[in-house]
């Protein structure tokens, strides 16, 4: 069962989660979401998966790549946080977990009752629109439990701003 969202609610914030990653179209869905917090008072929040590894080595082994897989993820996520400052007056609700990224974001989204929109860009290369984008307006589209909104890739930030 999907929890009820609570973001209209006093004492609570819409959020607008977005997924963190290293692709070029990533910054897109960044700005809208960014924009789109400013103009209604809303947090952008960024989260990072890090994907589930082989982690299952020698103890001392496990724990240095898990160190590492998190200190990537805080990177990223810091110069995320650092773009969104750029383009609106807003600060970020950063979030790292570990596991599949099509689960983790619903969990997430299950968790916290105030994340009101996905926000995912779309690639604007021949490979198509994305993995995550492609498998969420996939099939299981009509199942997702908050709308999603998908930023064309190609879109500068003055257009994005003009849209959010």
């Amino acid at each position: 069962m999907v929890a009820i969202r609570k973001s209209f609610e006093e004492g609570h914030r819409r959020k607008f989660l977005v997924v963190v990653d290293e692709t070029t179209e990533c910054d897109r869905a960044i700005v809208y979401a960014a924009k789109r917090a400013e103009r209604t008072g809303g947090v952008a929040t960024l989260l990072y998966v890090i994907a589930p590894g082989d982690f299952q080595h020698w103890i001392g082994v496990e724990d240095i790549m898990r160190a590492e897989a998190r200190e990537e993820a805080d990177a990223c996520l810091s110069r995320a946080a650092d773009r969104v400052r750029a383009v609106a007056r807003t600060t970020p609700e950063l979030v790292v977990r570990e596991g599949n990224r099509s689960e983790e974001i619903l969990q997430l989204i299950e968790e916290d009752a105030d994340i009101a929109i996905l926000v995912l860009a779309a690639g604007s290369g021949s490979e198509g629109p994305g993995p995550l984008v492609t498998a969420i307006a996939g099939k299981g589209a009509g199942s997702f439990p908050i709308p999603v909104t998908i930023v064309p890739g190609t879109l500068d930030d003055e257009s994005i701003a003009a849209l959010a």
